[in-house]
């Protein structure tokens, strides 16, 4: 499996409220029924353990992808193409990273 975990704030002039009502009523719902994704959620990011600075980040992405082959399939889709575009309406230079296991 591999763990997709995006990183990003959003653009200065998104309302946060927006962003989450689409994030909850298009986005979750969406990437969920991939046949490719065994799951997808997103979290709002609070603080920095340990420290009052400010996250570098405002939200973390993290989606769990049972076949490579099958998501890129996935997201070249009409659907997804639609949704990626409005994903980065909202955010401001998203970090999309790859990850593995140790196990």
């Amino acid at each position: 499996m591999t763990r997709i975990v995006v990183l990003f704030n959003l653009k200065s002039d998104t309302d946060r409220e927006a962003y989450e009502a689409w994030a909850r009523s298009t986005d979750l719902p969406t990437v969920r029924a991939l046949p490719s994704v065994d799951g997808f959620t997103v979290h709002p990011v609070s603080a920095l353990l340990g420290s009052d600075a400010a996250p570098p980040y405002q939200f973390v992405e993290i989606i769990d992808v049972a076949d490579m082959d099958q998501f890129g399939r996935d997201i070249a889709g009409e659907t997804m193409q639609r949704i990626a575009g409005e994903f980065q309406a909202f955010t401001d230079h998203p970090v999309f990273m790859l990850t593995g296991s140790l196990d």
